[in-house]
């Protein structure tokens, strides 16, 4: 009798018990706007004419109209000349060097310098990258430059006239003219890039990816100046394989060794490394890098001048390099075709380097950089240095560390670094006519140790991410095996595929709650969470879309443990069997079963919880996989809720229509998990649940 009142006062209390009224917020009421206002409002706001906006493009467009008329002449000034004075002292060689690499003479690697820095200079918005010669891009020049050599004729014995394109020069002419012309396009490129606003290309190129393609060139760059090193005459090996077919072609050749050539190579590298390696230990105590690069150079000229190394030993020299500059030419249009892609790989590579460069400064120095002034700023440098017999340019990182730390407050240093450079060209040029190439070969290579020794680096690398090192991995071998444009290209794949790989093994967690209401979090990391009777609260950490959406379902139906199709097909066989049964033994008679009979005894529950937070976004095949996962839910009594949608996902909800059932029915969507969890309850205390009547 007290079992009967027992149960008849829990009864009562059901009856009595009141829904759980969630938390709701309401929405703001939004106008659709079409796509034709939506552009006619674009253009009345592009097209806008007024003093104020004249004022504000130009300043836009020309940084250096804004910060010079403000210029700190007692602040700013001396730190601005050392800076300009050191980074051009340093850029002689090094641009004289990178011209061998690009395949062009000494004297247009110290246009290139002076031209892009003053350039810059006008059209920039950092305050301490240093644009010029960046050996990545030079590698790339001369790629293009050798294979256009080729099909011209071109080779390295038979430096005579010839006439190609419609013009009438020699070897050495052609080669500027392919390098100028790659380098307008590239230029073109960057600035069409700035005008559709597409300067977020450079997020697909993350750090793995750009320091595996960079390690990667460095490799090839080093392969390519092993034969100055040695002294010896060979043709540059084409792509694909280039770095292979180099090597072999230097194993057969090694005994034609140029000893002289071999042991200025072996003494510069002597000076150098630990010179290098001094400078970067003592970095913060000295005021500016020693520029011992200089000190060999000169060394080394006035030893190969006064030792006639070049009559003597047969020494390859660097000539001639007249003083003044030339006349300006436009690119050869009928090479433009030949050279298109190669500049559009230079223009993202060079655009990227720059950027990043650029918001590194600014970021440490608490200033601003616009990246769409920047992608106009180096293509406008490519554009009117190529008139002007230059090659492709960017920022260049070492370059850009001396300024910084040299005391440069402004893009001011560039133009003295340009009267540095043009001291050299009018005056000083001629007297390196007797520097052997293979000195500006080890300057090359001395100046890859920081890229190079990435492959050190790499095991601490898997430690921290295998992701990230399969990725350096894969983009840096593809680079110096096969070709270092089909390297950006294979590394740009790979990341993005990564990125696939991750939403498709994204984690799928079942949520416990803790002490506080509203934490919840994984069961499996974490002590002490406790979880709801009856309910389940499950959390995946990825968007919903078309290439995981099955992944979702199968993680969903493993983790709460209960596959609804899976259920369905026993329930199905449960009830074949039974009715087999009865037809068997009639007088036996029908027994109902409950519905709950048929779902498992470890789960044991009535709602089940998504959150929703890390979702995204949904597309349809999202929002369908959810339809289908409630419908499916729903007829073995379950009860699907989301809780904590993101505007944008509720959006996608609303539109799939997987909300359009919700002004009839229980609520479907919850603003937080608890919320959910409470009216999940109460809805149960006040129906009775599944366990209850079984």
């Amino acid at each position: 009798m007290a079992d009967e009142d027992q149960d008849g006062v829990a009864e009562d209390d059901l009856t009595t018990v009141e829904p759980h009224v969630p938390f709701v917020l309401e929405a703001w009421e939004k106008e659709e706007e079409s796509w034709r206002m939506l552009v006619s409002r674009k253009l009345r706001k592009q097209c806008a004419c007024s003093s104020a906006r004249t004022k504000g493009l130009l300043l836009g467009f020309f940084p250096v109209l804004s910060w010079l008329p403000r210029y700190r002449f007692r602040e700013w000034l001396l730190g601005d000349v050392m800076s300009g004075v050191i980074v051009g002292i340093l850029l002689v060689p090094q641009s004289i060097a990178y011209s061998l690499l690009a395949g062009q003479d000494p004297i247009y690697g110290l246009y290139t310098s002076f031209f892009a820095g003053i350039i810059y200079m006008v059209l920039g918005t950092s305050r301490h990258v240093s644009v010029g010669i960046f050996g990545v891009l030079c590698l790339l020049v001369g790629q293009v430059v050798d294979r256009e050599l080729d099909a011209a004729g071109f080779n390295v014995s038979a430096p005579s006239g010839n006439l190609t394109a419609g013009l009438a020069c020699d070897r050495s002419c052609y080669s500027i003219i392919v390098g100028a012309t790659v380098t307008f396009m590239a230029g073109i490129f960057q600035v069409l890039m700035g005008l559709l606003q597409v300067g977020f290309v450079s997020v697909f190129l993350s750090d793995a990816l750009l320091s595996g393609f960079a390690t990667g060139a460095s490799l090839t760059i080093l392969t390519s100046q092993v034969k100055y090193l040695l002294g010896l005459n060979l043709p540059r090996a084409q792509s694909p394989g280039s770095l292979i077919k180099t090597w072999v072609l230097l194993a057969q050749n090694i005994g034609q060794t140029n000893i002289c050539d071999l042991v200025t190579s072996l003494l510069c590298m002597l000076v150098l490394v630990p010179a290098k390696e001094l400078n970067d230990r003592f970095k913060a105590k000295l005021r500016a890098p020693i520029p011992f690069e200089l000190f060999v150079v000169i060394a080394a000229t006035l030893a190969s001048h006064f030792g006639h190394f070049e009559e003597r030993f047969g020494s390859s020299v660097a000539g001639n390099i007249p003083t003044g500059f030339m006349p300006p030419q436009l690119p050869a249009w009928s090479l433009i075709p030949n050279v298109a892609m190669d500049a559009l790989s230079m223009a993202i590579i060079g655009f990227v380097i720059t950027v990043s460069l650029s918001e590194m400064f600014a970021k440490k120095h608490g200033y601003t950089v616009v990246a769409n002034q920047e992608m106009y700023a180096i293509g406008f440098c490519n554009i009117l240095s190529s008139f002007f017999r230059c090659f492709t340019t960017s920022a260049a990182l070492t370059k850009t560390l001396v300024k910084e730390s040299t005391g440069c407050q402004t893009q001011l240093s560039s133009l003295v670094t340009a009267l540095v450079l043009l001291l050299v060209l009018l005056v000083i040029a001629p007297l390196f006519y007797s520097l052997q190439k293979c000195v500006l070969a080890v300057i090359i290579v001395v100046n890859l140790r920081g890229a190079l020794t990435k492959i050190c680096e790499v095991p601490q690398m898997w430690r921290v991410n295998h992701v990230d090192t399969a990725t350096w991995l894969i983009t840096m071998g593809t680079s110096a095996l096969v070709n270092t444009e089909l390297g950006l290209v294979v590394g740009v794949l790979v990341s993005a595929f990564c990125v696939l790989g991750r939403t498709q093994r994204a984690p799928a967690v079942q949520l416990g709650q803790a002490d506080l209401p509203e934490l919840y979090e994984d069961l499996a990391s974490y002590k002490g969470l406790h979880t709801h009777r009856g309910v389940v609260v499950f959390r995946y950490e990825a968007p919903i879309y078309y290439a995981n959406q099955v992944l979702f379902k199968r993680m969903l139906y493993r983790r709460v443990g209960l596959d609804p199709l899976v259920e369905k097909a026993r329930r199905m066989k449960q009830e074949k069997q039974d009715r087999k049964r009865d037809m068997l033994k009639p007088s036996a008679g029908k027994k109902e079963v409950p519905t709950c009979v048929f779902l498992p005894q470890h789960t044991s529950f009535h709602t089940l919880v998504l959150d929703c937070a890390p979702v995204l976004f949904l597309d349809t095949a999202g929002v369908n996989a959810l339809k289908e996962v409630a419908k499916d839910y729903n007829e073995l009594g379950i009860r699907l809720v989301l809780a904590r949608c993101s505007a944008s996902v509720l959006d996608s909800l609303r539109r799939g229509g997987y909300l359009d059932a919700e002004a009839e029915g229980p609520p479907k969507v919850f603003f937080t998990i608890g919320d959910a969890v409470q009216y999940a309850q109460s809805l149960a205390s006040q129906n009775g649940n599944c366990e209850a009547s079984c």
